[in-house]
């Protein structure tokens, strides 16, 4: 069955959607995007989303297409024509089209931002079998751009990581730069000492995580300790245990780091409890 998308103000079916050939954010990768997670047909953490998509596009001088409550309605019509009660909204908004190939941005004026968002349809999103067994990550040089806080469609060196893990037998790949992780492919780096979280401290090193926001604060509110620096790869392969966090993965725990198993080799106590927490919360304030 056919998805319904969205694209610049109207609803379709996906093979009716199209967009220019001249949109920057396909000749340029000038656009950004926001994933937002779906359980029990409600969205989880919009608001967060919402505001770390107002930050990007400020930071890029690039326009929104609407305001955020119309992409609240957009999200919410999206999630009830394609019957979603575990899964994913992806939106993208990019620079638009002008009709031509040019280095200097379009007058905003005269181009309008492009909008597309569609769903992916996850059943078992909450309850994932990986975070019962846990990931194994491979670490790999972070040769990214340095505006990592600006969540922009620039995302082929992750799809490498990606793919570098697979090749290796593992899960994922955690970027190393100057000897410390920074994050992973796709979601923010924790290792765990005792009773202490460890992470890196926001910057424009890393992107600042929606989940990462809520399970620090759950954490202290839980009494464990958090401490927000950087940490090397040797450091995190003697830690009692570790775990990344995402939109889409939650907290997910990680059991190996490049072949040196952590603890036992199964999830941690403090990950799986982490999880537990951030599922129970998130349902309470879904909209």
């Amino acid at each position: 069955m056919s998805r319904t998308v969205y694209v610049n103000g109207s609803y379709m079916p996906e093979e009716e959607a199209t967009v220019s050939i001249f949109d920057r954010g396909f000749l340029m990768a000038d656009g950004v995007y926001e994933v937002t997670s779906v359980l029990g047909g409600k969205l989880i953490a919009f608001e967060g989303h919402a505001v770390r998509l107002e930050r990007s596009l400020k930071e890029l001088d690039m326009q929104a297409p609407c305001d955020m409550d119309e992409l609240l309605d957009i999200h919410r019509e999206l999630v009830k024509l394609n019957e979603i009660d575990e899964g994913l909204i992806y939106m993208q908004i990019t620079r638009g089209s002008d009709g031509d190939r040019d280095f200097a941005f379009p007058d905003p004026e005269t181009t309008r931002p492009t909008l597309v968002m569609f769903t992916q349809n996850k059943p078992g999103l909450a309850d994932n079998p990986a975070a019962k067994k846990g990931a194994k990550i491979i670490s790999i040089e972070d040769i990214r751009w340095g505006r990592r806080d600006i969540k922009t469609v620039q995302l082929l060196y992750p799809s490498m990581g990606k793919m570098m893990a697979k090749k290796a037998g593992c899960d994922d790949a955690w970027l190393v730069e100057d000897g410390m992780v920074t994050e992973g492919t796709s979601n923010n780096a924790y290792i765990v000492k005792g009773n202490t979280i460890i992470t890196r401290a926001l910057s424009n090193d890393i992107l600042h995580g929606i989940t990462r926001a809520a399970v620090l604060r759950y954490a202290k509110e839980a009494q464990m300790q958090v401490e927000e620096r950087s940490f090397s790869i040797s450091e995190a392969q003697g830690a009692d245990e570790a775990f990344t966090t995402s939109a889409s993965a939650f907290v997910m725990p990680v059991v190996e780091i490049d072949g040196a198993s952590l603890g036992d080799g199964t999830p941690g106590p403090v990950a799986k409890r982490l999880r537990e927490i951030y599922l129970e919360e998130s349902l309470k304030t879904a909209i």
